[in-house]
């Protein structure tokens, strides 16, 4: 092993940065390579969509059906700038349709790390950027209201509003959370959606603003196999020192069968706020 002497601490966090990066990519390809098992195995299943929340940063425009349910869960792993890398799970959120426009919605999530959390539609506190540790659990409660179909130049569009109310940790006021989705389906049922989230949260000082827009573009590959591009970022405004995190996010899910998909997302920060790398996996089960 390679000796460092003491005053060479650019050298010494440059290693621990490509041991980290290392394990990382260990982690995303382990992922990769049960996806391909899956795809490879599932051989001829038939064709279907849950239309999943948690498949990108950016909620899906359509509500589930009603009378029936969607359990979303996933692992998310964020190597933060500086302290601890932050580990949210099981990031589980139950969708139950009402009627066709209308679905509620119950969440629980636990977040262990430092800086908080921007990368999924998990809203906790905004942590600091001085590696200080955050844990946070949470339970999230709402509805999703589709608001318009497709017709033409008019998007299919829903509005979703939810409430995030910690059960452990440093902040405990209830977090309100404002979310209008829109998108358009494009030929060979390529499909561009769109989306504005806007959160009211408690920081380690005082109440600020989040602002969170997003972008994503997603693919078909097969009947049952999906790709996306997404380009997402939080803004906050109030905080002493307000933070803008923008991030690249490529991402997959596939069908397993009728009822069951499996999701892997990962993304780069695009600036030296956002955190440079995390990873997101995950399940949705239809009932």
């Amino acid at each position: 092993m390679a000796e460092f002497p003491v005053d060479s601490p650019r050298k010494l966090r440059a290693v621990v940065r490509r041991c980290l990066l290392h394990r990382i990519s260990g982690r995303v390809r382990a992922w990769v390579g049960v996806l391909l098992v899956v795809v490879l195995a599932a051989g001829g299943a038939p064709a279907f969509e849950l239309d999943a929340d948690r498949d990108a940063f950016t909620p899906s425009t359509f509500c589930v059906d009603p009378g029936h349910g969607l359990v979303e869960g996933s692992h998310v792993y964020i190597d933060n700038l500086a302290g601890l890398p932050t580990n949210n799970y099981p990031e589980m959120l139950i969708r139950h349709g009402a009627t066709e426009w209308w679905e509620w919605r119950f969440g629980v999530n636990y977040g262990v790390g430092s800086q908080g959390n921007v990368v999924t539609s998990v809203e906790v506190g905004e942590g600091t950027l001085d590696g200080s540790t955050l844990y946070e659990s949470s339970v999230l409660y709402g509805f999703k209201l589709a608001t318009s179909r497709q017709d033409g130049w008019l998007p299919e569009s829903c509005f979703i509003m939810e409430g995030a109310t910690p059960t452990y940790g440093d902040s405990f006021g209830t977090v309100p959370v404002a979310t209008l989705v829109a998108g358009w389906e494009l030929e060979r049922e390529w499909r561009l959606d769109g989306a504005i989230r806007y959160a009211y949260s408690e920081g380690a000082e005082n109440w600020f603003t989040r602002w969170s827009p997003s972008v994503v573009l997603r693919v078909p590959v097969t009947d049952r196999w999906e790709v996306h591009a997404e380009w997402f970022g939080s803004f906050t405004q109030g905080l002493i020192d307000d933070t803008h995190r923008p991030f690249f996010s490529p991402g997959t899910h596939y069908n397993i069968t009728r009822h069951v998909e499996l999701g892997l997302r990962v993304g780069w920060g695009l600036n030296d706020e956002a955190a440079p790398f995390f990873s997101d996996a995950g399940i949705a089960i239809q009932y």
